[in-house]
């Protein structure tokens, strides 16, 4: 799809139901499969793997293989993907506040 608007550019890219908090969980370094099924539990393996080959495909992460026995996989930002930390961390800014907001008082 190609887009002119750059919202939609954005969102193109990290809308995915889960892209953002695995972007988030990278943040801080790589993870296994394993360690991102941790940070996104709500997240079948299926649809995981699914979000993470687009993140890949579009170039935000990056997946190694080690040749070694059995298999180990580790997932990680790319420059392009780290340039995203400012928008997830106004997201998580504005997330946090809403959170705050909607909570019951009294």
């Amino acid at each position: 799809m190609e887009t002119h608007c750059p919202v939609a550019a954005t969102l193109q890219l990290i809308g995915g139901k889960y892209k953002g908090l695995i972007l988030w969980s990278l943040m801080d370094g790589e993870l296994r499969f394993s360690g991102l099924r941790r940070a996104v539990p709500c997240a079948t393996p299926k649809m995981l793997t699914q979000q993470l080959r687009e993140l890949e495909a579009d170039g935000l992460i990056c997946r190694t293989v080690y040749p070694v026995v059995p298999p180990k996989v580790e997932y990680a930002l790319t420059d392009f993907g780290r340039s995203l930390r400012p928008v997830l961390e106004a997201m998580q800014s504005w997330g946090s506040a809403y959170l705050t907001r909607q909570r019951p008082r009294g």
